[in-house]
């Protein structure tokens, strides 16, 4: 697989990472997944790790630029799915994966980002549409 699949869900990308990641994949991603964020206009990304065993440095890394990147961009990020094992080796690892929202599972990262977006919306005035 030379590519993660990106999918739009309203205002938000869903991407499901369902391989082992390899740092070319995940380069990939981060650029395909910084360039959906500019098209489509999303206000937040959900990224599922929770088919990955295992999370190097460089991965860890790519999730928290990927975060910082979409933060920038106007989407926020949230993390889902991590297994027991990834948090152990990213802890092990001394990583720190500041500035990455995480959540147990899907419904759990999608209601934090409503809320962000409801949030969002009553600072600027407008109505939220989560579609």
């Amino acid at each position: 697989m030379d590519k993660i699949p990106i999918l739009k869900m309203g205002h938000f990308l869903l991407v499901t990472i369902q391989v082992d990641m390899h740092d070319r994949l995940a380069m990939t991603l981060q650029d395909d997944l910084t360039s959906r964020v500019v098209k489509d206009r999303a206000k937040g990304v959900l990224i599922d790790i929770s088919s990955l065993e295992i999370v190097d440095s460089f991965i860890g890394r790519m999730l928290a630029n990927i975060a910082a990147m979409t933060r920038t961009l106007g989407a926020e990020s949230v993390v889902v799915g991590m297994q027991p094992a990834v948090a152990i080796t990213i802890v092990e690892l001394g990583m720190s994966l500041h500035n990455v929202r995480t959540a147990l599972n899907v419904d759990k990262g999608m209601a934090l980002l409503i809320a962000q977006l409801n949030g969002l919306a009553e600072d600027d005035g407008n109505e939220p549409n989560p579609e």
